[in-house]
């Protein structure tokens, strides 16, 4: 057949959106800037940097360095920060009473940060597992059986008022209690804090991929991790998902957060239908390490594979993303663009 006679039975061709490297760049439907990434970032007491085995390029940060740190997340373009301690387990009880101590870590990391860089918005996790011996994100019930929701919730309407008074732009709820919401809401309008945001992990669910993370913080135990099931969400639940998510915007939540992200991209996907608010999504922190490992045995091209993941989660409906990856990535566009 004569490519005259071929082209006459293909008047539509999509290969031609694809032809060179401009015409892609043109019709790009999905972009990952700098602006919408947000780093986490681990806290430490100590004078040197700590390195995370299981987090590779991922260090605790000493509290004097962190106003440093901060600083050039600021001057990358950064969409924002969000500040983990780790707590010494000398400080730790089965009540979490140390993430009420208004000089706690990370307390002094949020005032650190809002000195050094004020314009990059920090965002403060709220829940007890750094603190507690047990590891859960509450208190336990007295038979020790569960979490006790209620009495968690009041422990956490005084952290989040404590964070937002430190400066935390917004407070982020991760324990998934009910009501905590609209709790920490009332709370912090009660204290004058009316323009402290909230970013709800609405759909946070019990997910294999916290592994690193738990040993970034020091919230796995000896007898291994807690069991959270009570309270995060099944990982096989799609309605009960949108349900809880939903019940945190009508309780005040300013952002929705979906965690994990690759995982369940279908249900952020579904989030965004559902709702106006903006949603983020947090690439964890066994999403993070699985990437690395795949390329440290040369089984994945690290960059490549990190673009696209990336990619696939904006392009699922998040208005931005909590990454451990932020950081190199905006170091690789400022390079790129010298």
């Amino acid at each position: 057949m004569k490519p005259s006679e071929n082209a006459s039975r293909l008047p539509i061709r999509p290969r031609r959106l694809r032809k060179s490297a401009a015409v892609r760049a043109l019709v790009r439907e999905t972009r990952v800037e700098v602006s919408k990434l947000v780093q986490p970032v681990f806290i430490i007491k100590g004078d040197e940097k700590e390195a995370i085995a299981s987090l590779p390029g991922i260090f605790r940060i000493p509290l004097k360095d962190i106003g440093t740190h901060a600083s050039e997340l600021a001057d990358l373009g950064l969409g924002g920060i969000a500040v983990f301690p780790k707590i010494d387990p000398a400080l730790k009880d089965e009540q979490g009473t140390e993430a009420l101590n208004a000089d706690t870590l990370v307390l002094r990391a949020i005032r650190e940060i809002k000195k050094a860089a004020p314009q990059l918005p920090c965002f403060s996790d709220i829940a007890l597992d750094p603190y507690t011996t047990h590891g859960h994100d509450g208190v336990l019930t007295p038979d020790g059986s569960d979490v006790d929701n209620d009495a968690t919730v009041e422990i956490l309407c005084n952290m989040a008022v404590l964070h937002a008074q430190a400066g935390a732009d917004f407070v982020a709820p991760s324990d998934m209690m009910d009501g905590r919401v609209g709790a920490i809401r009332a709370a912090l309008d009660r204290a004058g804090l009316s323009q402290a945001g909230i970013m709800a992990y609405a759909a946070k669910f019990a997910s294999a991929y916290y592994g690193p993370f738990r040993e970034a913080v020091g919230a796995s135990q000896g007898g291994g991790p807690a069991d959270k099931s009570t309270y995060q969400l099944p990982p096989a639940n799609r309605r009960e998902t949108l349900r809880d998510a939903l019940l945190d915007e009508q309780e005040g939540a300013d952002i929705l957060m979906v965690k994990p992200a690759l995982p369940y991209l279908d249900i952020l996907h579904e989030l965004r239908n559902e709702t106006r608010l903006p949603i983020a999504a947090y690439q964890v922190s066994g999403e993070y390490a699985q990437i690395h490992a795949a390329a440290q045995n040369g089984w994945l091209d690290l960059k490549k594979a990190r673009d696209e993941s990336l990619t696939a989660i904006f392009r699922a409906g998040a208005d931005f993303v909590f990454t451990y990856f932020a950081l190199a990535y905006a170091r690789n566009i400022a390079q790129n663009s010298l």
